[in-house]
């Protein structure tokens, strides 16, 4: 019975979260309350609560983790700062007036915001106020502009430079070299937020080339779907391109390949973004006293948000561990039909299935540190489980009706859509992530082969 109190901490962990309790600290309470039951029944060993401060001392000054409020900020002030609309008029007037030439322009604009931003909420909500109404004026389908849009604001999951994966690369880098040392491998290599952003590119890239293809076709196949439009005449398209789209696609461009290349750490690539995107708002006369306070108080509310789950989780997985949660989670691996595979499999599914009830930063902090050791010392490649984890939670994202993207669509979404035509829209954007999850897990090295090739991984 006494194997069992960690299945029953992580089971009480989830009734509590989805009674709506504050996330960091119900993770912290919960393990302090089981550590203190443990302590009195002589089922855990009060010494492992003196190494909590050297533990959180070690999260604090984690210099990679630096890169999250930047990256924040980034993508926060490129919608106070109206980048984002700008950004979404102009790449409609370039692109022209064929059918679903608005769609196609969402997902791209949509993908350069996700990117930057890397929280889905904050995207969904940005594109959904910026591009919904528009979408809406133009006879659009209601269906398909908001399936559109949630599929949009869910690619901050998989698309570098994003929020998640700088968090997700952190937390597997930690579970690679514990899964290397149990195997007696001293010598273990890291996994860096870099590698995870170059592994990233190609699966990001077929996920945008596969959105815009479905709504090219669903286009021409239903007219009526998404109807061309009159397009004002454009001068000179040089110039719109030269001065409006550009320059927020060289600042991407720049954070992400400065990372890639090897020239700057995530830290230093994000600080060179937020100024990036200063410059870019100031530029366009829109840095002003109040959007840059805005800015700023959303980014810290965000960053303390995620620090204070991380610190949580920290203390959460100590006494997990504590109690031999890792030794439980191991052996039920081991003993699974199918192998690895599996173990996979059940992994994904529960990772699935916990997406509905908490958000990427939750499961990454919680769930993560759990599983992943034992499946990286099955063999499993940690570039490749961590683009997997992050396209499954975009699916789980936008399944509904618990996807969290979909509830943020419906908290800015006109009365005169119905909840019924955001499910239906989702439900193809649904079906293109699970074909290219599957061809992630036959083809592994649509992740693995670009990382190998430039680091030598």
């Amino acid at each position: 019975m006494i194997e069992l109190i960690p299945l029953l901490m992580f089971g009480v962990i989830c009734l509590v979260l989805l009674a709506g309790f504050p996330v960091a600290f119900s993770l912290a309470g919960t393990a302090l309350i089981f550590a203190g039951i443990g302590i009195i029944s002589g089922t855990f060993d009060s010494s492992l609560l003196g190494t909590i401060p050297n533990r959180l001392f070690g999260d604090m000054t984690n210099t990679n983790l630096v890169a999250v409020p930047l990256f924040i900020f980034m993508g926060i002030l490129f919608e106070k700062s109206n980048l984002a609309e700008d950004l979404l008029s102009n790449m409609a007037d370039v692109l022209g007036g064929f059918r679903g030439s608005l769609a196609v322009s969402v997902i791209i604009v949509g993908a350069m915001i996700a990117a930057s931003t890397g929280i889905v909420g904050a995207t969904v909500i940005a594109m959904g106020l910026i591009s919904l109404p528009i979408m809406l004026q133009r006879n659009y389908d209601q269906s398909l502009a908001t399936g559109t849009i949630c599929a949009t604001g869910t690619l901050g999951q998989i698309i570098p430079p994003s929020i998640a994966l700088v968090l997700l690369g952190d937390v597997l880098s930690a579970a690679y070299q514990q899964s290397q040392l149990s195997l007696g491998i001293f010598s273990a290599r890291t996994v860096s937020v870099g590698d995870l952003f170059m592994g990233a590119l190609v699966p990001g890239v077929i996920l945008v080339f596969a959105y815009i293809s479905y709504v090219l076709l669903r286009a021409y196949m239903q007219p009526s779907t998404a109807p061309a439009q009159e397009v004002k005449i454009v001068g000179n398209r040089a110039k719109i391109i030269l001065t409006a789209l550009l320059p927020p696609l060289v600042l991407i461009v720049a954070v992400l390949g400065s990372i890639l290349i090897g020239i700057a750490t995530p830290t230093e690539a994000a600080g060179v973004g937020a100024l990036g995107a200063m410059g870019l708002a100031l530029s366009k006369g829109s840095l002003n006293r109040e959007n840059l306070t805005s800015a700023v108080q959303s980014t810290t509310e965000i960053t303390s948000m995620v620090f204070m789950i991380l610190l949580g989780s920290s203390i959460f997985s100590l006494v997990f561990r504590g109690f031999g949660g890792d030794e439980l989670v191991n052996s039920i691996f081991n003993q699974m039909p199918g192998g690895v595979f599996g173990a996979m499999l059940i992994v994904m599914i529960i990772i699935f299935l916990l997406g509905f009830i908490l958000d990427f930063i939750q499961i990454t902090f919680v769930v993560v540190p759990i599983v992943g050791p034992v499946l990286l010392a099955m063999g499993i490649d940690p570039l490749w489980l961590g683009i997997m984890i992050a396209i499954n939670l975009q699916t789980s994202f936008l399944t509904p009706p618990f996807g969290f993207a979909l509830f943020y669509l419906r908290g800015v979404a006109p009365d005169s859509v119905p909840t019924g035509a955001i499910y239906r829209g989702v439900i193809p954007f649904i079906v293109i992530q699970i074909l290219v999850l599957l061809c992630l897990a036959v083809f592994p090295s649509l992740v693995t082969a670009l990382p190998d090739a430039v680091y030598g991984l």
